[in-house]
């Protein structure tokens, strides 16, 4: 028993000599692909569009292999809607703000100066704004108008509350004692509706977000 305690302690002491923080930025895009059962709505489609991703990143290393990251990000989670058939002239992009939180495993593998990572873990988000560029084709008057606004978000209808799953792959390159940075391909999954049910007509939408992003890292 007191050789497994001795072993717990030594064990605790490496982990300790070996852990370093490290703070650093992140940048880049985001294609986002928005899925949605369209029951009876045939003519509508929706189509994946590229947004923006930028943030701050914070990492505790354990040890060379191991360690938790969270991240604060602002990104972007758009998409393309649009009509076929007698409504064809409704054609718009939609434009969704995200402020996010995932927290993250690391696990790194390879050398000392260039490694893999593979991220994964959870994440948390808030729907901040929306805003809707295109044209509408309006049934009643036949009428077509463009439009460039901003979207008024309904307490019944939207849900800005965020939340799902994320992963990771990338490399690190440390290229001196004190900085690394790093290129990464990451999935958001989100498993939470935008949309509320508050009809009768189940009508769940998700957001899949792909992201492809660059840090860099300072290591105290």
């Amino acid at each position: 028993m007191k050789k497994l305690f001795l072993l717990a302690c030594l064990l605790a002491v490496v982990t300790a000599t070996k852990a370093q923080w490290r703070a650093g930025v992140t940048l880049g895009g985001a294609w986002n692909h928005y899925s949605i059962d369209k029951h009876y709505m045939t003519d509508w489609h929706y189509e994946g569009r590229w947004g923006w991703t930028l943030g701050l990143t914070g990492q505790y290393d354990f040890n060379n292999w191991l360690a938790v990251r969270a991240d604060l990000n602002l990104s972007q989670k758009n998409h393309r809607q649009y009509r076929t058939g007698m409504l064809a002239d409704t054609d718009y992009d939609t434009h969704n703000n995200y402020l996010q939180l995932p927290v993250m495993a690391s696990f790194s593998f390879g050398g000392s100066k260039v490694k893999g990572f593979l991220n994964l873990g959870v994440y948390g988000g808030y729907w901040m704004s929306s805003r809707i560029k295109g044209s509408f084709h309006n049934i009643f008057s036949d009428a077509v108008s463009e439009v460039d606004e901003s979207v008024d978000f309904n307490s019944d209808r939207d849900q800005r509350m965020d939340s799902g799953l994320i992963g990771g792959i990338g490399v690190e390159y440390q290229f001196c004692n004190h900085w690394a940075a790093q290129v990464e391909s990451r999935c958001y999954y989100s498993t939470t509706s935008t949309q509320k049910d508050y009809m009768q007509l189940k009508d769940p939408r998700y957001n899949t977000t792909i992201g492809l992003q660059a840090a860099i890292y300072y290591i105290f």
